[in-house]
């Protein structure tokens, strides 16, 4: 953070009475973990990676749609994941019998092709996408990018990807963001889990790779 032009930048020039003032602003900069909510809480528009993510247009969502805490009665321990796909919800999991509730939107048929458990072996920021073969030939659209696609804000996968592990063995299930904000809370035509751009980030800056995820299926 830039001290202003009227502070010395002498460390035993700040009084502590400025550094009591200045404390709840350090704090918010290092919440932010490299992103900057532009204006409207949690779901406005976001400056990341040199792209600026648009802000979710919450007075047409459902506001059960958005990220909340939530009781929670589940076997897992805190820090993992839960990801119910008949709910289209994902919690993490807290201490003191709580969780931090997600929705989610999932694919017709990559997302009901896992269940169980897994790690998240892998993150991403804004990462690279290459539609599988089944994709391809549902939506012949995505054969134009056989080779890959760049991160960026028309890539499907959105601005996080958090990749799932079995056995030390990639799944190619992945929690991922989306491009495509109104499938939050619907199952659609192809993809793994999705969430809001703004939430994947929240998900991807708590978690660490190793983190256990159990997806259920009904």
């Amino acid at each position: 953070m830039r001290l202003p032009s009227r502070l010395s930048p002498k460390p035993h020039a700040l009084s502590r009475r400025t550094l009591i003032a200045a404390l709840p602003l350090l704090l918010a900069a290092c919440g932010r973990q490299g992103f900057d909510v532009l204006s409207g809480g949690d779901y406005g528009a976001v400056n990341d990676g040199g792209f600026t993510i648009p802000a979710v247009d919450t007075t047409n969502v459902d506001p059960g749609l958005m990220r909340t805490e939530v009781p929670w009665r589940g076997k897992e321990k805190p820090g993992s994941i839960d990801v119910n796909i008949p709910e289209r919800k994902l919690y993490l999991v807290e201490k003191d019998g709580m969780a931090l509730r997600y929705s989610v939107g999932v694919g017709r048929a990559e997302a009901l092709n896992f269940r169980g458990s897994a790690i998240i072996g892998r993150k991403e920021k804004w990462p690279h996408w290459t539609p599988t073969a089944t994709m391809m030939a549902a939506m012949p659209r995505y054969r134009a990018y056989s080779g890959g696609m760049k991160g960026g804000l028309e890539n499907p996968l959105g601005a996080r990807a958090l990749y799932l592990y079995r056995d030390g063995h990639d799944t190619f299930f992945r929690l991922h963001g989306t491009n495509e904000p109104e499938s939050i809370g619907h199952a659609v035509s192809s993809g793994c889990i999705r969430l809001l751009n703004q939430d994947i980030i929240d998900l991807y800056n708590r978690v660490p790779t190793g983190t256990h995820v159990t997806v259920v299926q009904g």
